[in-house]
């Protein structure tokens, strides 16, 4: 069933934001800051993951936890997508790593594959995790869902740092299914297809270019 989880009611979330959107932050602080808001969102999106139970010994007694009981696999877009990886690594370091790559098509203003690295995901139990900093059009993230589902993926994630209605309507149009973590929903798009109020390329700003 599909659902848009927004987080930035949470004041942590709100302050970073501030940070990204602001045309005056440095490539290093907008990072640091995409870096933090990665963290929250990723840690809402992994809250319902399937967990058992495992015993443990501490210093003190023999006690019982939950640990993942699945494969976790984050699924970066390229390039932007990248920018959340590491923090999904760092929550999980277990977790394994798919590509897909995506261009637009200056003509067709269509998403286009020129890479993917995925493994056939019928051969366990697993999460997927789609990370994407900005969610416009719906394009590239319906592209990238369309492959992953062609690889056998049935629990699928999307997770972003800024949506706009319009891409989050065409998401679910195609796939009702998918569940959306983002850190906030914007106004909407310009007519060049920009989030306003946005933060700009995601991708030029976080890797500086």
């Amino acid at each position: 069933m599909s659902q848009v989880i927004e987080l930035k009611s949470h004041p942590l979330v709100s302050h970073n934001l501030v940070i990204l959107r602001s045309k005056d932050t440095d490539s290093q602080r907008f990072r640091e800051a995409a870096q933090r808001l990665s963290n929250m969102v990723l840690v809402a999106a992994t809250e319902s993951l399937n967990a058992v139970e495992q015993a443990v010994e501490t210093p003190m007694k023999t006690t019982t936890e939950m640990v993942v009981a699945e494969d976790i696999w984050f699924i970066p877009i390229l390039r932007a997508g990248l920018a959340m990886v590491d923090e999904g690594l760092r929550l999980i370091p277990e977790a394994h790593v798919g590509i897909v790559g995506l261009y637009r098509d200056e003509e067709t203003l269509q998403p286009q594959t020129y890479y993917k690295n995925l493994p056939d995901f019928t051969r366990s139990a697993h999460s997927c995790f789609i990370v994407d900093p900005m969610l416009a059009t719906g394009g590239s993230a319906c592209a990238a869902i369309d492959i992953l589902k062609e690889y056998g993926a049935t629990d699928l994630s999307l997770l972003t740092l800024i949506s706009a209605p319009e891409g989050i309507k065409e998401v679910f149009s195609k796939h009702p299914d998918i569940s959306i973590f983002t850190a906030s929903v914007d106004e909407g798009l310009n007519d060049i297809g920009y989030i306003i109020p946005g933060l700009g390329d995601a991708g030029d700003r976080y890797f500086g270019t």
